[in-house]
């Protein structure tokens, strides 16, 4: 299976002051600043490469059981998930191998914004160590 990292969620204290810092400390362009900034979207994000983001997710959001993912806040951890990208073949072939495992998909979505737009569908499941992964792909 070829994957790419599509994009890793940080959770942080003040999303416009992270977006500040990694736009003008670190030099990575925003990605969906304005949106964010006139409150259209919910987290802002940085862009790493062609292919990957950092959304900077606001830490209150950690407090609940996130909607997505299926997960109950950090598990201790200050990353919230990572996503890998794949071809939808690999994505319907994943969802196998998970099921042949008895690996529980904790969280589905459907029109999911990442590095290269909307993904159509994406599954989230955690690895032995209770680390979150998302897959998508897209079309």
């Amino acid at each position: 299976m070829e994957a790419r990292l599509d994009h890793l969620v940080c959770w942080v204290a003040d999303p416009a002051a992270s977006l500040r810092f990694y736009e003008r400390v670190v030099g990575l362009p925003g990605v969906r600043a304005e949106e964010f900034r006139e409150g259209r979207a919910g987290f802002p994000s940085v862009r790493v490469a062609s292919e990957t983001i950092l959304d900077l997710m606001p830490y209150e959001s950690a407090r609940g059981v996130d909607e997505g993912t299926g997960v109950r806040g950090t598990a201790g951890h200050p990353l919230n998930h990572f996503c890998l990208a794949v071809n939808r073949d690999d994505f319907d072939a994943l969802q196998v191998r998970l099921k042949q495992n008895e690996v529980e998909v904790t969280g589905t979505g459907t029109n999911s914004f990442g590095a290269r737009g909307i993904a159509p569908e994406t599954i989230y499941f955690a690895d032995p160590d209770g680390n979150v992964i998302e897959v998508r792909y897209y079309e």
